[in-house]
């Protein structure tokens, strides 16, 4: 017997502290930004900062749009930068689409630490940028890759853009840690991203983009999604997995939907 409690206080103890550490530490996890990050822009780009509503400047890779193009703002990847975010959007690009790419805060030697509400200023801080430059909404395409769907859902809530692409999507954060990692409750999860909750309330029209081989953001999360918004235009890319945005047939999808727009 009490060998039994002396385990069982043992277990409770890791719990205690395995809970806590994934409490305190789990941004670090949630949002690895790549050690290796470039400031100089791509033939055609320019650098530009934009600057957030709690003070930070930030940097981001801009192209105009030649005319009668739409503007894709691209929100990347957790595990990705920049230098992603251009081959993610070599399609438009060549295409003459504009292009914003954003750099979220703690990456790409951006001040600040990520976390949910962050991407999201992140977010608004270049649609203000592009309202500027003479961006209007309705010629803007907000593109999310993976976690980036989070800030790309929220600010097609807020703003009247011309269209929305998830590609990779979350359905919600809790979740998808949840596939990955079983034994954390869903609770624990500190940051949300609950993209399904959201899209039934976006004006613009929705396109979801996955892969049927994703292993990290499942194909569960594109049910959920395409559930949460019946009318999206859905495309279940054969055989991709989580690196599905870099892929010559999301290039083509993403190149050939934008162009399409009016």
């Amino acid at each position: 017997m009490k060998l039994a409690l002396n385990l069982l206080l043992a277990l409770s103890v890791f719990a205690l502290v395995a809970a806590t550490l994934l409490f305190t530490q789990q941004r670090r996890l949630i949002f690895p930004a790549p050690a290796d990050y470039v400031q100089t822009p791509p033939p055609g780009f320019r650098l530009v900062h934009t600057r957030t509503d709690d003070g930070l400047r930030l940097s981001a890779f801009y192209r105009p749009a030649m005319p009668g193009r739409k503007t894709i703002l691209f929100f990347h990847g957790n595990g990705d930068n920049m230098l992603g975010a251009i081959e993610a959007t070599r399609g438009p690009a060549a295409a003459g689409h504009g292009l914003m790419l954003v750099e979220y805060r703690g990456y790409g030697g951006n001040p600040g630490s990520p976390d949910e509400a962050g991407l999201y200023r992140d977010g608004e801080a270049a649609m203000r940028w592009l309202a500027e430059a003479g961006v209007e909404p309705r010629n803007i395409v907000l593109v999310g890759n993976s976690i980036g769907s989070g800030p790309a859902t929220e600010i097609a809530l807020r703003h009247d853009v011309a269209a929305l692409m998830l590609v990779s999507g979350l359905a919600d954060l809790p979740s998808v840690v949840k596939s990955q990692v079983p034994v954390v409750p869903r609770r624990l999860v500190r940051d949300r991203f609950d993209n399904a909750a959201k899209l039934a309330r976006v004006k613009a029209p929705v396109y979801l983009m996955h892969g049927d081989a994703d292993t990290l953001v499942t194909p569960v999360n594109l049910e959920r999604l395409a559930g949460a918004r019946p009318d999206a235009t859905v495309a279940r890319v054969a055989g991709a997995g989580h690196e599905l945005a870099y892929t010559a047939p999301a290039q083509a999808i993403l190149t050939e939907w934008v162009g399409g727009l009016r």
